[in-house]
């Protein structure tokens, strides 16, 4: 891959949310805020596509839990459920130990040497989930993340004949009613290639446009990706693949988490995995900054190699030595001959 003068210097952590940064589930402080049986909801959404197949439908698995909280909201369950009382409710989410500050720790170590510094690389932090990105939002992490992808609702949909109003009603009493965004794990893959080409930064760039691998924002081979489990397989193929690193990260309480994440190991899946600790002694702090460093010192080595690709010295007045001198003008003068006549 050819490496560019002076772009190409920023790094970036991926994460995956639920049972990565956090233990369980973030839709756990919206149940219990409304008092509802939390494994009683995910026994039904699991249910669902069995129960609507005999049916005769046909649905996909991320819509089923979304379409499921909608039900519990029209049921009255959430009460008037908007996404400023999720926003709110994000404030309650617990996080694993060392977090959120590991987030800005990490930052630092894009920065710990001169050569770094130097070539101004920077790491950036983004969430790709499954789960509510209004919740993300109110959590405490959100502040020290650069992007969130995640499923979103709709509040007030527009009613039909809402291009010929002039005037648009808003209710102060907005619910939502729709699925807006859907993130499913396949999907996921699309927001890795938003920040590798840099739609997220810069509207005008569509995913699906051909950008060559010198000029996108963020080349996979500068991703970190990290998540905890099977699911997260396209993801961590899509990184891996590209050569970036891919981390799994299990609870150290589960003993079937660490033997998930160890089949993904030894299926090639991953590069490493660890305890979901982000303290700044803990083994998976330890195996980030040494990648993110691997990085960094690749990043340093494809632009001073462009730097010298592209750029050429200006011809200069030479001072030489006496020593010099001598040498240049014995090289001047006619050589003899190096045999004997007979």
């Amino acid at each position: 891959m050819s490496a560019t003068l002076f772009t190409q210097n920023t790094i970036a952590c991926i994460w995956d949310f639920d049972k990565t940064l956090i233990p369980g589930y973030m839709q756990a402080p919206l149940f219990r805020r409304h008092g509802v049986e939390e494994n009683m909801f995910w026994a039904e959404t699991n249910a669902l596509h069995e129960n609507y197949r005999q049916r005769g439908y046909n649905i996909s698995g991320e819509i089923s839990y979304l379409n499921h909280l909608l039900t519990y909201v029209l049921a009255g369950k959430f009460g008037r459920l908007n996404n400023r009382m999720l926003n709110q409710y994000g404030a309650d989410i617990e996080f694993y130990p060392g977090l959120p500050d590991f987030f800005d720790l990490a930052k630092s170590y894009a920065r710990e040497k001169l050569k770094y510094r130097k070539h101004e690389i920077q790491l950036e932090h983004y969430i790709v989930s499954t789960g509510l990105a209004e919740m993300v939002r109110g959590s405490a992490i959100a502040k020290h993340v650069d992007g969130i992808w995640g499923c979103e609702f709709i509040e007030n949909p527009l009613q039909p004949g809402f291009l010929n109003q002039h005037e648009m009603t808003i209710s102060a009493e907005a619910v939502i009613a729709q699925i807006g965004m859907v993130i499913d794990n396949t999907t996921k893959t699309r927001a890795l290639y938003e920040i590798n080409k840099g739609t997220n930064k810069n509207s005008a760039i569509d995913v699906n446009s051909n950008v060559k691998p010198e000029d996108r924002r963020i080349p996979i081979q500068n991703m970190i990706y990290i998540a905890d489990g099977p699911s997260d397989i396209p993801s961590f193929s899509v990184v891996k693949g590209g050569g970036g690193r891919t981390y799994g990260v299990y609870n150290p309480d589960h003993s079937g988490e660490f033997e998930q994440n160890d089949r993904l190991l030894q299926s090639g899946r991953i590069h490493g995995y660890g305890p979901a600790d982000y303290t700044a002694g803990s083994s998976t702090a330890r195996w980030l900054r040494m990648h993110l460093h691997s990085i960094c010192d690749r990043v340093v080595v494809d632009r001073e190699l462009a730097v010298s690709q592209k750029t050429s010295k200006p011809p200069r007045h030479l001072n030489m030595t006496p020593e010099e001198e001598d040498d240049l003008r014995a090289s001047k003068e006619p050589k003899q001959s190096s045999f004997l006549e007979e």
